[in-house]
């Protein structure tokens, strides 16, 4: 007995360090083509602050021998990680796939896409409602007492920031369907925590906005409360096919 739960075990381990690998070569490789495209990459992210460049009210400069290249670094590191996301996600469901249910197996597959969506969708809404509006107020604020001049790897920094943050917060609603569908969590459970998630998500607009601006950490709150409601709708559908399943299979005849 205990060498079959040995053997069981080694097996896991073997499984686990083979996904890991396949994650640890897609974040190479998606590295080494973000490489090559490094400098276009960094154009995308001086976007928000591009206006202010040229018309000379904001100047990037580099203050370090080797800043320019761990900023390519960086950008790379990210966009690898984005590049190489699907086969992580993938590698991720298919480790742990093997110890649910094949009904709980299926929505575990069916929860990819939606990951994967939600990831890009708060990519964009950084990119294109955030950062526009972020950006130009942190590089304009007390314009008048002293001339703005830009480490390009801070902007760079506050970029990526801002955009992997909204990335990962956009999948709340996703994650709330899953663990609905899987029976962990129902959507009574998250409405009462409500209350609870108005506070987490003005604290996270704090944190993910890197400015003490009201206005900022609204945009970044407000999409999270409305990211959750949608969360608990998606869990009451969740739990609503839960129950209709259970009623067609208590209804099933003995021995079918």
């Amino acid at each position: 007995m205990s060498s079959s739960r040995e053997l069981t075990l080694i097996e896991h381990l073997g499984e686990l360090r083979r996904r890991v690998f396949i994650c640890l070569t897609a974040l190479i490789v998606g590295a080494v083509v973000a490489f090559y495209f490094w400098t276009e990459l960094l154009e995308l992210l001086k976007w928000p602050a591009q206006d202010l460049i040229n018309r000379g009210v904001v100047t990037p400069i580099v203050t370090q021998v080797t800043e320019r290249l761990s900023t390519a670094v960086k950008i790379s590191m990210v966009g690898g990680f984005v590049l190489a996301l699907p086969v992580i996600l993938y590698q991720v469901v298919r480790f742990v796939a093997p110890g649910l249910m094949p009904g709980e197996r299926r929505y575990l597959f069916l929860f990819m896409p939606g990951a994967l969506l939600a990831f890009f969708c708060g990519l964009a809404f950084a990119y294109f409602v955030l950062t526009p509006r972020a950006i130009p107020f942190l590089l304009t604020f007390g314009g008048d007492v002293a001339q703005t001049q830009i480490r390009i790897s801070n902007l760079v920094d506050v970029m990526l920031r801002l955009l992997l943050w909204m990335g990962l917060a956009f999948e709340t609603p996703v994650l709330m369907y899953l663990l609905a569908q899987l029976g962990i969590v129902s959507s009574r459970m998250f409405s009462r925590f409500r209350k609870y998630w108005v506070v987490i998500a003005f604290i996270l607009g704090a944190i993910i906005t890197p400015t003490f601006d009201p206005l900022n950490q609204t945009l970044v709150a407000a999409p999270l409360l409305a990211l959750y409601e949608i969360g608990i709708f998606l869990a009451w559908l969740a739990g609503r096919a839960r129950q209709r399943e259970g009623n067609e299979i208590a209804s099933l005849p003995e021995g079918q």
